[in-house]
């Protein structure tokens, strides 16, 4: 499955990063069953695999990791930090933890999983201080943040001078985050999609489905191709391996310049998971 990748500008400590476009989320995939689903995306082709603290799925990603037989310079893995864990001393600590469930030597790219930039006793800057340090550490290839507003991005990095190698947004045909997107341009960052089906919402769309009908693929795949076409990281999730195979089957079509535009009509500012400011702790 040949999957084109975007270089990682910002944030690393090697030269010459790049993060595979198409990955596979294991949001809400329970530890018992995430070395099956795992093992099954790695058969398939996935490289590139994304999971989080917060999950409470890293141990069965780790188990899936250690069964394959795929030299470990093939694979992409993602974590993030979770919520009641900014702290310096609670973000080291749970870095060790989260490397120890996975397995690994090296994570290559650990993400700051949500802002919480309005709880007390939480500062925005010091937890992106310490995920520079993590960094420093040679632990990791490279650091970013998620679900980060433009607001929390200038303040840490005018903060810090260290800018996230990734932003992972919610991020879909209906909601484009067009604003923050030329931010990441502006800044180097790049941009990945969390929810990019917008939790299947987008599959019942007529305007898609008809697209789908057209091009002789489905509705997803048209989806996933709007994603990749716009230079997006994505990481569909299914634990289907079905659907797992028609994910991965979006490089052998394209969308021309219409289609893509009427993908783009169909924004309307509609979240399916929280805001960013609303998450605190």
């Amino acid at each position: 499955m040949p999957v084109p990748a975007v270089p990682l500008r910002h944030g690393t400590g090697v030269e010459g990063l790049t993060i595979p476009q198409l990955g596979f989320g294991t949001y809400k995939i329970d530890d018992d069953d995430a070395q099956r689903a795992v093992s099954q995306a790695l058969e398939v082709g996935y490289r590139h695999i994304d999971t989080a603290q917060m999950y409470g799925n890293e141990a069965g990603v780790g188990r899936a990791l250690a069964a394959s037989a795929l030299p470990r310079d093939d694979l992409f893995i993602t974590s993030k930090l979770n919520n009641p864990y900014h702290r310096r001393a609670d973000a080291l600590r749970t870095f060790d933890e989260t490397m120890d469930r996975l397995g690994l030597d090296v994570l290559d790219l650990f993400l700051v999983h949500w802002p919480l930039a309005a709880s007390e006793g939480i500062d925005l800057v010091e937890t992106w201080e310490t995920m520079g340090e993590i960094l420093s550490t040679g632990r990791v290839r490279a650091v970013g943040v998620s679900n980060h507003q433009p607001a929390h991005l200038r303040r840490i990095i005018e903060a810090t001078c260290l800018t996230p190698a990734v932003n992972q947004v919610e991020l879909h045909p209906y909601l484009r985050q067009d604003e923050l997107r030329a931010l990441h341009a502006e800044l180097g960052v790049v941009t990945e999609s969390w929810s990019p089906l917008g939790r299947a919402r987008l599959l019942d769309d007529p305007d898609l489905a008809r697209l789908a009908a057209d091009l002789g693929v489905t509705p997803a795949q048209v989806v996933i191709r709007w994603h990749l076409q716009h230079g997006l990281v994505v990481i569909p999730k299914t634990v289907h391996v079905e659907r797992m195979r028609a994910n991965a089957d979006v490089f052998s079509f394209t969308l021309d310049a219409r289609s893509m535009g009427l993908i783009d009509a169909l924004d309307r500012g509609l979240r399916t998971g929280s805001h960013p400011d609303e998450v605190q702790v």
